[in-house]
């Protein structure tokens, strides 16, 4: 039996205040399917105001990143603890825009994830390629090194996600074939296998472009268990029409 679906929304450094809250609330009045489950993740200075508006609902509040460290002389930063303080159920780690603009590597990602998980939060891991490495064919090659080297010990399908997200389809409108997801997805799964007693449970998203048009299609593929969605979680007819495509 397949996990149950996930679609998690990174709204990423976008929004305002009031905007962060009406996009909450018009999620959680037009949900109607209830075969998947539904995440949110706004930028952290509005947590707390769609924290509030998600207590009485059944989409869960996720963090966009959090520090290793539960506190300290830490500028800027986010403790695991202050995510799950304010209610998030998930964080997301390892996303590319973190690797690359903030040279976070595999160890940087493997710390953070534990200190997670220890909080308590579900880390969603990302991971993924760049053009360059796709070219090069060396796509499962770098989503080995990356789950193997971010993931921490004892891990299980109650305190794990991972999102496969070519660098190269983020924000372009361009997806990879449908086989060619297949082959990662089940290339992951296999990596998986090898670590966690559970793998088989654990869910794999993917990220990536992903509209309404192709959400179906993308969710046919085995090994696929939902969606860590973009631009198209800023609109919540988008996300919400994505959400029943993959149910």
């Amino acid at each position: 039996m397949a996990p149950r679906s996930l679609i998690v929304g990174n709204w990423k450094m976008n929004m305002n205040c009031l905007s962060s809250k009406t996009l909450a609330a018009d999620i959680i009045q037009n949900v109607s399917s209830k075969t998947i489950e539904l995440a949110i993740c706004p930028p952290f200075v509005y947590l707390l105001p769609v924290s509030l508006l998600l207590s009485s609902s059944k989409v869960l509040l996720g963090g966009q990143d959090c520090h290793n460290y539960k506190s300290g002389a830490h500028t800027g930063d986010i403790a695991p603890e202050m995510l799950v303080d304010l209610g998030c159920t998930y964080v997301i780690l390892g996303h590319s825009e973190r690797r690359i603009c903030h040279n976070e590597n595999n160890l940087v990602v493997r710390s953070k994830a534990k200190a997670a998980i220890e909080a308590g939060l579900i880390p969603i891991i990302c991971v993924g390629e760049t053009e360059n490495e796709r070219s090069a064919g060396k796509a499962l090659e770098v989503v080995d090194k990356q789950i193997r080297g971010s993931l921490p010990e004892r891990l299980n399908s109650n305190n794990l996600v991972v999102a496969y997200e070519p660098i190269w389809a983020i924000g372009t409108g361009r997806i990879p074939n449908i086989e060619y997801i297949s082959i990662v997805h089940s290339h992951i799964r296999n990596i998986l296998g090898d670590i966690c007693y559970d793998a088989v449970n654990i869910r794999v998203l993917y990220g990536g472009s992903v509209k309404p048009d192709n959400a179906k299609k993308l969710m046919s593929v085995i090994n696929v268990n939902g969606a860590l969605v973009g631009s198209s979680s800023l609109q919540a007819a988008d996300f919400l029409a994505i959400a029943e495509e993959m149910s």
